[in-house]
This record gives C-alpha cells, structure tokens and sequence, in this order.
C-alpha cells in the first residue's frame, strides 16, 4: 500500500513519505488546533485589523505597524510547525491564503485611499481569483494543493514591501517621465512612493508565477488522466 501511494504521489507531484513521521514536511498531518496554524490565523485576524483603520483614515502609522506585523511574522508559523513536527495540510494551504489577504487587503486599503490605479488592483484580484478557481479545480486530480513556488514567495517579499512603503507614504520620489498616460504614476511625470516600482515587479512576477501554476496544474491533470487509463 506504501509503495502504490508513493508512486501516486509521485507522479502527481505530491512530495509525500508516508514512511516519515507525521507532522513532518515529508507528511503533513491532519491536525487544525495546533501553535502554528493559531499563529497564522492571528496573522489573518490582523489584516482585518489593518484593513478597517486603513480605510476609516485612522493613525496611518499604526495601519503600517500591524500590516508590517502580520506580513513579517510569514517566517515563524512556518518555523514553529517544523520544528515540532506540527507541519498540517491545513497549514500549508492557510498560510499562502494570509499571504493573499495581506496583498489583497493592501490593494482595497490603497484603492480606497485613491493612491493605487484601479487596473494595478483588478490584475493582482483576478489573478488570485484565477489561482482559487484552478486549485479547487485541482482537488479533484489530486490529494493536495501544489507546491508553493520559491518565485511566488519572491512575489509576495515584493509586493508587501511595496506595499508597506505605499502605507507610510515615504519617500516620495519625482515621477520617470518614461510615458505620458495618467494611469501609470510614477512612470509618468507623476510623483509616488518608491514603493510602487516594487508594485510594478510584483505585478509583472505574479503574472509569471500565474502562467507557471497554470502549466503544473494542466500536466498534474494531464498525469491523473494517464494513470486512470493505465488502471482500465
């Protein structure tokens, strides 16, 4: 039986050993009330928090301070889960969650505020959309969600900084003068905060991490049809 689930897991590209002992990254258990997983939803309870004085003008540095908080606290539910061998199915498809609430709750905050483009905001929710649609999807081809990319970490370390410096507002920086549209600030005449150059390479690297899920998910399909007719 461990051999045909090791094969299985194998060519859906689930990295799993049953022979490793549970709670490890090698075999996630099915535990919800664990330290880890309590320390990410603390971290999504928190993106509320921001969102809510962020949007009603309440002190922006105290906006910053949580949103900095929960967005730099990624590291311990991770490190904890590890290194107690609570690692969970539950806590590795949360933990990419949070990490979207934080972005998106960070595109409402800025939108709401008038000092991100609309097109910026449509492009990161959609995306998320997309990924949510497709990794549903997935679930009925495989056991587990995909592997979260090294890129898409690079991804989300971009656009929290942006995103974080957009917040506090500082430093400001005189606009490029590359193009001559009103919806690229920044690259026009426009003045904006440095941070909003890491919004443009977050956008341009979610895109890319969106197109490489795509694909590992179509060949994750792919492989599950092909072992269904080796099984006929």
């Amino acid at each position: 039986m461990a051999v045909r689930y090791e094969q299985r897991a194998s060519q859906v590209g689930t990295h799993v050993d049953p022979n490793a002992p549970v709670g490890s990254s090698l075999n996630p258990s099915n535990e919800v009330f664990t330290i880890s997983n309590f320390i990410t939803l603390t971290r999504l309870l928190l993106t509320f928090v921001f969102l809510f004085l962020f949007v009603t003008h309440a002190n922006r540095l105290l906006s910053l301070a949580i949103y900095a908080i929960a967005a730099s606290t990624d590291w311990i539910d991770g490190l904890v889960a590890r290194s107690t061998n609570t690692v969970t199915w539950l806590g590795k498809s949360l933990d990419p969650a949070v990490d979207r609430a934080l972005l998106l709750f960070g595109v409402i905050g800025l939108v709401a505020r008038g000092e991100l483009p609309m097109w910026m905001a449509l492009i990161l929710v959609l995306r998320d959309v997309y990924l949510g649609i497709g990794a549903r999807i997935l679930l009925d081809y495989r056991e587990h969600p995909l592997d979260v990319l090294f890129l898409g970490k690079v991804t989300t370390a971009c656009l929290m900084f942006g995103y974080c410096d957009m917040l506090l507002d500082w430093p400001q920086i005189q606009g490029l003068g590359l193009v001559d549209v009103d919806w690229l600030p920044l690259l026009n005449h426009e003045s904006a905060a440095l941070g909003l150059i890491f919004v443009y390479i977050g956008i341009v690297l979610s895109v890319t991490t969106a197109i490489i899920y795509t694909k590992e998910g179509i060949q994750s399909i792919a492989e599950y049809r092909r072992m269904q007719a080796k099984d006929e």
